[in-house]
């Protein structure tokens, strides 16, 4: 759930860092994330809901931008970023882009999707209510992927193929047995990289990571080694 989220920047798992309660901050002695990646002669920079809502400017980033409760600024902030930065001249980046879809409230209008036609999930009571939320959080979920294909679409023309760009969610949706829980629909999140001329298209794995393990990965695909004192271990 949320755990992953605070233990994605402060690089320990929240019972270790002092994040373990929601809306938290961790201790501030701690070593964050983009100073891992900064020492590497990365610039580190977050557009949207990277940390929670306006912790951003906590962790040390080169830039943060557009983190309130839904404000959704930051998707195209990050595109204009990525326009206007010459590769040439400027640092290695490690930039963070997040998006505030499908979290709750969900758009009021259920776009394309038919209610009366939309799947529920057999723990969950099928009712017309039931139905015209569900068809929402399938709104939801497409504003999200159209801003995943902004922001890849943009990475792709302006940082090359020498890059990896990874999608992931930080726990499951608000449903029954979802988010706040640790069955499987609150702790099964996508998770899909792409790395041109490293990892084969198509390619999938049963191995069972989490958020924790997302610095030491970047780590070394940074050309760096992972210190010890970190709790995630890289992919």
């Amino acid at each position: 759930d949320r755990q992953c989220l605070r233990g994605l920047l402060p690089v320990l798992f929240p019972a270790r860092n002092g994040a373990e309660a929601n809306h938290s901050r961790p201790r501030a002695e701690i070593t964050k994330l983009p100073a891992y990646m900064q020492k590497l002669g990365y610039e580190v920079v977050a557009f949207g809901k990277v940390a929670h809502y306006n912790h951003g400017k906590e962790y040390g980033f080169d830039h943060v931008e557009f983190e309130a409760f839904h404000d959704h600024r930051g998707i195209d902030a990050a595109v204009k970023f990525l326009a206007q930065r010459d590769p040439q001249t400027s640092k290695p980046l490690c930039l963070f882009v997040g998006t505030h879809w499908p979290h709750r409230p969900w758009p009021r209008s259920p776009g394309t999707y038919d209610p009366a036609s939309v799947d529920i999930p057999p723990n969950n009571l099928d009712t017309s209510v039931t139905r015209a939320f569900r068809a929402r959080y399938y709104n939801a979920i497409t504003k999200a992927d159209d801003n995943l294909g902004l922001i890849y679409d943009a990475a792709t023309r302006h940082l090359g193929t020498n890059t990896l760009f990874l999608f992931s969610s930080d726990h499951g949706a608000q449903w029954p047995l979802g988010k706040w829980n640790l069955y499987d629909a609150g702790i099964r999140v996508p998770l899909i990289v792409v790395w041109p001329g490293m990892i084969k298209p198509g390619k999938q794995t049963d191995a069972m990571v989490s958020w924790i393990d997302l610095l030491p990965t970047l780590i070394e695909v940074a050309g760096g080694k992972p210190p010890s004192d970190i709790d995630g271990r890289s992919f």
